[in-house]
């Protein structure tokens, strides 16, 4: 990219391909939204995570409603978001690949709230589903928040770019 700002137009936003790259611009953080159902355990790595509200306590993220893992936990009605550290490439991995039983020799337990979650966490939010929202391809989930476990002191796992983790060495924007 050059000196100067990149400005996308109206076609250039309708392209799914330049939309995605201009919101890679944006760093997250990454997550693992897990659920249960009669079948076992179910989660997929999320992105588009938040806090909606303090009174009630509410967050929300986003989930394709094509996928194999939302409508399962849409289904059971809670879920467990689970705040990777930097060091959790695998389970980013293991849960962000559409393919597989992500669970098969996995390390998780069952929380008091009968869902999955993962060991060694930044945190981990618990709450049932409140409001699904369709929007485009993808559902904005908003869950009314039963617990909030805070669990270690690691660095937060940072999606930037297409890469994970803020390297110096990328263009910088200024304002």
């Amino acid at each position: 990219m050059t000196e100067e700002a990149q400005t996308l137009t109206a076609e250039d936003v309708v392209n799914p391909n330049a939309f995605r790259r201009a919101m890679s611009d944006f760093a997250t953080g990454v997550t693992v939204v897990t659920g249960l159902d009669d079948a076992g355990p179910v989660g997929f790595a999320c992105q588009s995570f938040a806090s909606v509200s303090l009174d009630p306590p509410l967050v929300m993220f986003c989930a394709d409603h094509r996928g194999r893992s939302w409508p399962r936990i849409r289904g059971a009605g809670r879920f467990c978001v689970n705040v990777l550290g930097g060091h959790q490439d695998d389970l980013c991995a293991r849960f962000g690949s559409s393919g597989g039983r992500k669970f098969d020799g996995a390390d998780w337990s069952c929380s008091r709230w009968r869902t999955p979650v993962l060991p060694d966490v930044l945190m981990r939010v618990h709450a049932d589903v409140h409001q699904v929202v369709e929007a485009g391809d993808h559902d904005i989930v908003v869950g009314r928040v039963l617990e909030v476990e805070r669990l270690a002191e690691h660095r937060p796992m940072i999606f930037f770019r297409g890469s994970f983790g803020i390297e110096s060495d990328r263009p910088a924007h200024e304002c």
